[in-house]
């Protein structure tokens, strides 16, 4: 069986339509929260969480509840964190500054699970190198990190996006797609990614390990809940580890753990294990620590930034990229500082790393 899939594409899609959040109430103190999240492999902890007890341990640890709700859109799962539905999200850094930052609602990315390290890429059955793609068409999905990925290899041999054919196709179509005559070059996600590279003819040109840091798979929260709710930054990055612990180690219950998340996605434990290798998983806090305070990352998230205002992504009323401010740790920031809406801060993983979670 072929593993579930999301569409990780950004709000433009949405008929172009940038969605408004309601008026937020003032964040209080509360004892009862909700993580909404959607299925792909870096996100698949939360499954786990959930059932096996971790995330209701550690909610006790600091007197919450913590409900964990799977959504099966992707996308109106970001919407409704963006309405205030949910206090929690999983997402991409690019739809974390597209859809709730962009909107206008303080969003703080806690956990920096990991980064896209092979898992997506361009197949093409007639180039040979990003280019050879120079006056071909490709198949992908439009504003999503598929484009931005192809936007990444193009600049890297000089050309432009004016210089290829974009056709806009259905993660669900994909696939069948390029097993047409016509189809030739795609750009996906896995495990698309996989199965289209195994078409007899085909060679993979381009992945996002010559991208490292670029496409982030982030767990967010609003800032105002968080910073009413310690007690919730806590306990959702003390289960999260927890979970990583487990899910890297060649122990009984880890073989378990990726069997349970490999069936929970449609696969098998060999299936999600190809999917997590090609990923850099952030195992312990302190890598991920570590990696969002580097240049790497702050020189990854201004590409990102500068293709989301290029393609209007950041809505009407961004004139330029500096649109949505971003703040990192250690006073580094970007853009408008008058509206910041998109933190990243290592505060509670540092609390973890430390061991005083």
């Amino acid at each position: 069986m072929k593993v579930s899939i999301i569409t990780r594409l950004s709000a433009a899609l949405l008929a172009g339509v940038m969605l408004v959040a309601a008026p937020a109430a003032i964040a209080a103190e509360k004892k009862k929260f909700t993580i909404a999240w959607t299925i792909y492999a870096g996100w698949m902890p939360w499954e786990y969480a959930d059932k096996s007890g971790i995330m209701d341990k550690w909610a006790a640890k600091y007197g919450i509840e913590v409900d964990i709700v799977q959504i099966n859109d992707y996308i109106e799962s970001i919407n409704q964190f963006t309405a205030g539905q949910f206090d929690a999200v999983v997402c991409t850094s690019m739809d974390a500054l597209s859809i709730p930052s962009a909107s206008g609602v303080d969003t703080t990315a806690l956990i920096v699970g990991d980064y896209s390290n092979g898992n997506d890429g361009i197949v093409s059955k007639t180039a040979k190198s990003v280019k050879d793609l120079k006056g071909s068409k490709l198949h992908l999905v439009e504003l999503s990190v598929s484009h931005y990925l192809l936007a990444r290899a193009l600049d890297s041999v000089g050309l432009r996006e004016r210089d290829v054919t974009l056709v806009n196709t259905s993660d669900a179509d994909i696939v069948s797609a390029y097993q047409t005559k016509d189809v030739t070059s795609v750009v996906t996600w896995n495990p698309l990614l996989d199965d289209v590279a195994a078409t007899p003819g085909s060679t993979k040109i381009y992945d996002s390990s010559q991208i490292p840091g670029h496409i982030k798979d982030l767990t967010v929260v609003n800032t105002d809940t968080l910073k009413a709710n310690p007690a919730l930054g806590k306990a959702m990055v003390g289960a999260w580890f927890e979970m990583m612990a487990i899910l890297e180690s060649d122990t009984v219950e880890g073989q378990k753990m990726r069997a349970s998340l490999g069936e929970a996605s449609g696969t098998d434990q060999a299936g999600y294990e190809a999917q997590l290798a090609g990923m850099k998983m952030f195992w312990k806090p302190a890598d991920a620590v570590s990696f969002v305070k580097s240049e790497q990352a702050f020189s990854a998230m201004e590409a990102v930034r500068q293709f989301s205002f290029g393609h209007g992504l950041l809505g009407e009323g961004a004139t330029d990229a500096d649109f949505v401010g971003i703040s990192f740790p250690d006073g580094k920031s970007m853009g408008d500082q008058g509206n910041l809406k998109l933190r990243f801060d290592t505060s509670y993983m540092e609390m973890a790393a430390q061991g005083k979670l």
